[in-house]
């Protein structure tokens, strides 16, 4: 629809069925681009309904009071009147406008339907056309690429070719230059040959080539070159002579001696000029000179003429390394100095060789093979010179003294060197020294002495050992000549050589330090084990052999206080004054014995602790070091417990001495303090003593003092079995003193009363089965205190008793007037 200048589109609509408008006209144009259908109705029927849509308008400010019509339009008051008028006109007037319009509108639609449809048909065909034409031209370009692909193919297969045919004539024109210039030099070398073949020694008439200092580069290569082609020459021929080839050409002999005389003066010539320059320091002759000599035995006779005139191998630079590592020749090394003037000597050396790769560098074409030349030069030269004078390999069989050093100065001499020697490898490979294998080098100089270091170990630590035993032996014998008396009372063991912590420590320092030198030396972990058990197994010969001989001197001790027990024991006929001297002189013996028995104890807490300080120094050092290897680990624990068990066994019988001296002593408190009348007293109508009887107090107060060593010296299952057995053994000596004497009552009442103080005393053994004797003890002892008839019911109430109470029962004072042996016959039957 085409729109006027207000907007609207003229002809479409009329105001009323009864006005001449022209019709509706549509257009395709309105169907393009953003078509609305909403837009266009509206545009068709808002002429039509002004009124609806100015009612529409105002109903849309607001009117709720309004009534609504059927229509769904909302009625004002001026409504009212309107349909107080009557129902006689139409309610909506405008619809035949509308009906009109719409029909108007569908048959232009249905027109411009067909109109679209011939048009789209009309493009179809030609779409169609012109499909073929594209299709055919097409055809027509592929068929025409195709071609042009043919003649690009064609093209680059006739470049390839002609490129391939020019790279064959390039190289054949690049052969026939070689072959010329070949053949130039072929001839020019042939006319040296035959200068050089002329006359034997005669080398006056060479060309100029070979006179010429400017030109000795270019002589000398020609030079090789010749005697390269001579010697092969002369090989050939004399293969041809052994297969029988009689006619082959002869005569280069002569050249190739000339050859040889003439390279060698050649050579000399330029070693000549190359010192000249080294000592000015003129590092360009000097390279020009090694760029040279490179072509004769690959420069080297170059190379170890410049190693070889070094200062640093000259030989008073070699004794002077002697005097800073060794001092004067008149004083004895010590390690720590040796040490120090290794490492000096060798930062020197180092420095040296830094300096000399600077030089090298600058002048060789190869300054990796000159480097590992100096390298090992100072290795197989330099350094074996000074070790020489260092290591001196002792004897074994006669060993310098400790005076001298002994054999542990020569192992940590060796050490030192080693590890110096070793850090001196690395420097020097850091510095540079080609492919030279600087650590097998530095081991070969070291292998004389490793193939045995495992014995001369060994030796040394028997060696400290025999040592330090005769120290301690001089420093005991002081107080063995000033000791008196002993038959008087004097310490038995004052003058015996006690077991020392310390000594044993001393034992286990050297062999940590020997271990550490296998550590330094073995490298396999096999070979190491097998080092490290030697080692380990001189620690547990050493202790085991000083902590038994340490526990067998303070046997000594008790065995000699129990000779002087036996020494004083007296039948019962003799004098009074006798019989006090032999008191007096048991009193001594008990003194000695008391003594002993204390070193024992200290000499078995010293043992203990000399035990476990091999076997924390064994799981801190040594296990880990052997767990790397099956077996070894196992190995060495049964070795340390079969080195023990020899001081475990000295252990044992000087424990059962102990037991034997303190029983002693218990004996002869009760024989000499125990009366007759304790346990049968007078019924002088006193009541009876309810404190334990004096020898009861004498022996706990013996014990309580002599065993205080034991509860310090001994822990764990030694110190439950030790005063198990003593509080046995007690428990039996006082059975067979009480054997001695009769009971009555009241004596019944203070046996009691002392069994009961020996209870509660060995009540700190912590010994369950001497407790539950010690308490049958306490209930036996009621037959010395029930009546007669009252002891059946004893029995009964305690029958395990019986055994000792069979005894017991003999020992009362009214055994015999009560006929109690008649009574209890059926009873102990």
């Amino acid at each position: 629809m085409k729109e006027t200048k207000d907007g609207m589109r003229p002809g479409r609509f009329s105001k009323s069925p009864s006005t001449d408008s022209s019709p509706l006209v549509l257009d395709i144009d309105d169907f393009k681009g953003d078509f609305s259908f909403d837009a266009l109705f509206g545009k068709l029927v808002n002429e039509l309904l002004p009124s609806y849509l100015e009612e529409e308008t105002d109903t849309s400010e607001g009117h709720g009071a309004n009534d609504a019509l059927p229509n769904g339009h909302l009625r004002t008051p001026s409504d009212a009147a309107k349909l107080a008028q009557g129902l006689s006109s139409p309610l909506f007037p405008e619809v035949d406008a509308l009906l009109s319009l719409f029909k108007n509108s569908c048959t232009q639609l249905t027109d411009l339907r067909k109109q679209i449809d011939g048009k789209l048909y009309n493009l179809k065909k030609e779409v169609s056309t012109q499909d073929s034409k594209h299709r055919k031209t097409l055809s027509e370009l592929e068929k025409g690429v195709d071609g042009l692909f043919d003649s690009f193919a064609r093209l680059d297969s006739r470049i390839s070719s002609v490129g391939q045919t020019a790279a064959k004539i390039g190289d054949h024109l690049q052969s026939a230059d070689a072959q010329r210039e070949t053949a130039s030099q072929t001839i020019d070398l042939i006319k040296y040959l035959m200068e050089f073949n002329s006359s034997p020694g005669d080398l006056m008439e060479l060309s100029p080539l070979f006179s010429d200092d400017s030109r000795v580069a270019e002589a000398a290569s020609i030079a090789q070159k010749l005697r390269s082609f001579a010697e092969e020459d002369i090989g050939r021929h004399a293969v041809s002579s052994v297969v029988g080839n009689a006619t082959a050409s002869r005569g280069l002999e002569v050249a190739v001696a000339n050859l040889q005389e003439y390279c060698n003066e050649l050579e000399n010539r330029l070693l000549s000029r190359f010192d000249s320059a080294s000592q000015k320091r003129e590092l360009s002759t000097m390279a020009e000179c090694a760029k040279i000599l490179s072509q004769f035995n690959r420069g080297t006779s170059a190379m170890q003429h410049y190693v070889g005139l070094r200062p640093m191998f000259d030989l008073e630079v070699v004794n002077e390394d002697v005097k800073l590592v060794l001092g004067d020749s008149g004083s004895q090394p010590s390690p720590s100095n040796v040490a120090r003037g290794l490492s000096s000597l060798y930062k020197e050396i180092t420095d040296t060789v830094r300096k000399e790769s600077a030089t090298i560098t600058a002048v060789f074409p190869s300054p990796n093979d000159v480097m590992s030349i100096l390298v090992q030069r100072v290795l197989e030269d330099r350094v074996p010179k000074l070790l020489e004078k260092l290591l001196v390999k002792p004897s074994l069989l006669n060993p310098p003294t400790m005076e001298e050093g002994g054999l542990i100065l020569y192992l940590r001499m060796l050490a030192v060197a080693y590890e110096k020697t070793q850090d001196l490898a690395r420097d020097l490979r850091d510095v540079g020294c080609g492919d030279l294998d600087v650590e097998g080098l530095t081991e070969s100089l070291f292998l004389s002495h490793k193939d045995i270091y495992i014995e001369y170990e060994q030796a040394s630590l028997r060696q400290l050992y025999k040592a330090k035993m005769e120290e301690l032996r001089a420093e005991s014998q002081p107080s063995e000549s000033g000791t008196i008396g002993r038959s008087k009372g004097a310490s038995i063991s004052s003058s015996q050589q006690q077991i020392s912590v310390t000594v044993v420590t001393e034992f286990v320092r050297w062999n940590e330090e020997a271990i550490s030198r296998c550590t330094l030396f073995s490298s396999q972990p096999a070979a190491l084990a097998a080092n490290i058990r030697a080692v380990f197994t001189c620690l547990l010969d050493q202790v085991s052999l000083y902590i038994t001989e340490g526990l067998e001197r303070a046997r000594e001790g008790l065995t000699e206080a129990a000779g002087l027990r036996e020494r004083f024991l007296l039948g019962t006929s003799v004098s009074r004054r006798v019989a006090a001297a032999a008191a007096s002189a048991a009193e001594a013996a008990a003194a000695a014995g008391e003594s002993s028995f204390k070193s024992f104890m200290v000499a078995v807490q010293r043992c203990g602790s000399s035990v476990a300080i091999v076997q924390q120094y064994f799981g801190n050092s040594i296990s880990r070091l052997l767990l790397p290897v099956d077996g070894a680990h196992a190995a060495s624990c049964e070795e340390m417990a079969t080195a023990m068990s020899s001081a475990e066994g000295a252990a044992y019988k000087g424990l059962q001495q102990c037991i034997e001296t303190v029983m002693a002593e218990v004996e002869r408190l009760l024989s000499a303090e125990q009366k007759a009348t304790d346990y049968r007293s007078p019924d002088d109508g006193i009541g009876p003593d309810h404190r334990p009887t004096n020898a009861c107090t004498r022996v706990v107060a013996y014990l309580s003092r002599v065993l205080e060593a034991a509860f310090t010296a001994l822990e764990g299952l030694n110190k439950q079995a030790f005063l198990t057995e003593l509080g046995n053994r007690l428990h039996k000596g006082l059975l067979n003193h009480w054997q001695k004497f009769t009971f009555n009552p009241s004596g019944g009442l203070r046996l009691k009363r002392d069994i009961t103080e020996y209870g509660e005393f060995v009540r700190s053994f912590n010994a369950p089965t001497v407790d539950e004797k010690f308490e049958l003890l306490g209930i036996m002892a009621n037959v010395f205190i029930v009546a007669p008839e009252s002891l059946s019911t004893l029995f009964e109430g305690t029958p395990s008793i019986r055994k000792d109470a069979q005894r017991f029962i003999q020992l009362r004072d009214d055994y015999k007037s009560a006929k109690l042996a008649a009574r209890f016959a059926q009873l102990f039957a």
